[in-house]
């Protein structure tokens, strides 16, 4: 009931589903209260534009991104984890597993391992029941790997994990098991800080190998007018680049609460 919560109750947080909530509450209140509508339309029009900004948008991201930035020289380790959320399972009319948004954590995984920065792979994830039958994304991460130079002999898998949480659980059970102690700990840059958290909690202290960066550098130089009116102006991109922000900054909060982070 935790994971179902986890996901559902959010989503009136998140600027679509508060905008949605919002504008019902004016609907309801529009022909006895017609102030109280006015002020709940005004905040869910607020809720979306900020949403929405271009700059409000990848300030949020970025404040999450710049936590733990790559190093110059990525270190040697014992293991490389990559967490799952990156793939689509092979279901039709798909004909192979395919990839996400995420999907840079196999492909910077698989690229540290064939540069030798470890010599064992740990995949990390299983499969939400109301996500449709099929394999777990440990097994469709490994289905990817392989051919991207990684052989089966180099990957460990915890194909039961749903969450965050017990990707680190079961991934220190296979630490244990296996005498591994330095990982090399490979996840999208916006959920870095709260995977690190979680680890540490759990007593391992790995070295953050982040990917799949949705802001740069570049995006803080205004170039021109034409910048700063598609900034300002809503677009589901940032929208979306919103959501996700306030997600991990909403999953940190949870996770701390519950003594995880």
């Amino acid at each position: 009931m935790f994971l179902f919560l986890s996901k559902f109750l959010p989503l009136f947080v998140y600027p679509l589903g508060l905008t949605c909530l919002l504008t019902i509450a004016a609907l309801v209140l529009m022909w006895k209260r017609p102030r109280w509508a006015a002020i709940a339309l005004s905040v869910a029009l607020t809720v979306l534009v900020l949403a929405g900004n271009g700059w409000v948008s990848s300030a949020l991201a970025r404040s999450l991104e710049r936590q733990h930035l790559p190093a110059a020289e990525v270190p040697t380790a014992q293991a490389i984890v990559i967490l799952g959320g990156a793939t689509r399972s092979p279901e039709p009319p798909r004909p192979w597993v395919e990839v996400n948004e995420a999907g840079d954590r196999l492909l910077y995984g698989a690229k540290l391992y064939r540069e030798g920065k470890a010599p064992v792979v740990i995949l990390s994830g299983g499969r939400i029941d109301w996500q449709g039958p099929g394999p777990s994304e440990s097994e469709d991460m490994a289905v990817l790997l392989e051919p991207m130079g990684v052989p089966a002999s180099a990957i460990l898998q915890d194909p039961t994990s749903l969450n965050t949480r017990e990707n680190a659980v079961n991934v220190k059970r296979i630490l244990e098991e296996k005498g591994i102690r330095q990982i090399l700990l490979v996840t999208s840059a916006m959920h870095m800080p709260r995977s690190v958290l979680i680890f540490q909690r759990l007593g391992i202290d790995p070295i953050p190998a982040p990917t799949d960066f949705l802001t740069d550098d570049l995006g803080e130089i205004v170039t021109g007018w034409q910048d700063v009116v598609l900034n300002l102006v809503p677009d589901a991109d940032s929208l979306y680049l919103s959501t996700r922000a306030m997600k991990e900054y909403i999953g940190i909060i949870i996770y701390r609460l519950r003594g995880w982070a």
